[in-house]
């Protein structure tokens, strides 16, 4: 009789069987010294995604897979951490644009990877620390799910959906240079795509190629448009001597606020560091819940007070205003008791 072949099959990798798995790295570098939580997300994701994926399916393991990269991506800052792709072949490309390495992704942040220049937002003008401000204060959560896949490993192709409530107001920087406002609507921001991707045998990303229409989510954040496109004139008092050439935002410090002598500013309505120290992960976050508010909007609104937009408008600041260039200043800058806003408490 022919011996029967015990061999047990492989396992798979925890990355797809788990989208929370690369939280649980506690070696791994993390952006704000230790793994965000995504808990608000994931309830989000539970309550209000469209699709029910079997245990165990490719549709399933694609979305975990997605989810633990997206983590990476987000709060890895060293590519050795990232266990969800094939570092030495990894790309990615967005619609038919030239390849980006892992390395850009993580100098220049996700949104900034993905995002092209349009009247409402800029990579150019927006570092890491501003561009994750410019969405998550607007939009909390931001929930993922993978809504069909269309073929198998090793080369994956899927349709997504990315969806969250735009809760705050947009503040974010365009392909002027100019500040762009746009009053929150209370409604849901709702966009999909379609991504091509190439595994390797452990099932990690290859290369990645993804479509979709970024100016979907602007068109549903500011339905009505921008409301003043005529250039509004610099007033004497926001220095009339400035340039009108777009300004690059200051250098982001992810973590802190550097001063000129090395040290750490925080901001009035900011906890010290020494308090965050002493305090419980939940404990922080509930004063950081607390005071999300007052730290919304602590930047100057003369573009808003003087047009008066309604929700699902937007204004435009002149570029070399001092409103622009103090927003710029604000968002570009990271505090100790917003670590854990920009770590999600999701």
């Amino acid at each position: 009789m022919a011996a029967v072949d015990t061999t047990p099959a492989p396992s798979l990798p925890d990355y797809v069987t788990d989208p929370n798995a690369v939280l649980k790295d506690a070696d791994a570098r993390w952006r704000y010294g230790r793994a965000p939580d995504y808990t608000k997300t994931r309830k989000v994701f539970t309550e209000t995604k469209k699709m029910n994926h079997t245990a165990g399916s490719l549709p399933a393991l694609i979305e975990a897979l997605v989810k633990n990269w997206e983590i990476e991506a987000s709060f890895k800052t060293s590519l050795a951490d990232w266990r969800t792709i094939d570092r030495p072949n990894y790309s990615f490309a967005i619609n038919g644009g030239p390849p980006q390495s892992g390395e850009h992704m993580l100098a220049v942040g996700t949104y900034n990877a993905i995002i092209a220049p349009n009247e409402f937002y800029s990579p150019a003008a927006s570092d890491f620390a501003s561009s994750h401000k410019t969405f998550k204060r607007m939009m909390p959560t931001f929930a993922w799910e993978v809504v069909e896949v269309y073929a198998g490993p090793p080369q994956v192709a899927f349709r997504w959906r990315h969806w969250g409530v735009m809760r705050n107001d947009y503040v974010g920087f365009n392909d002027k240079g100019q500040k762009v406002t746009a009053k929150a609507h209370g409604g849901t921001i709702d966009i999909e795509g379609v991504t091509v991707a190439t595994v390797d045998e452990l099932l990690r990303l290859r290369k990645v190629e993804t479509w979709f229409d970024p100016l979907d989510m602007f068109r549903q954040i500011a339905p009505k448009g921008i409301v003043n496109r005529e250039v509004v004139p610099l007033r004497a008092d926001d220095g009339a001597g400035a340039s009108a050439d777009t300004e690059s935002p200051s250098q982001s410090h992810d973590g802190a606020d550097i001063g000129a002598e090395g040290g750490v500013r925080v901001s009035s309505s900011s906890l010290s560091e020494s308090s965050v120290d002493a305090q419980t992960q939940e404990q922080a976050e509930e004063q950081a819940d607390a005071q999300e508010q007052e730290q919304e909007h602590i930047h100057p609104h003369e573009m808003e007070d003087a047009v008066q937009p309604v929700a699902g408008e937007a204004v435009a600041a002149h570029p070399a205003s001092a409103e622009t260039q103090q927003t710029h200043e604000e968002m570009s800058r990271v505090t100790p008791a917003e670590c854990p806003f920009l770590m999600n408490r999701e």
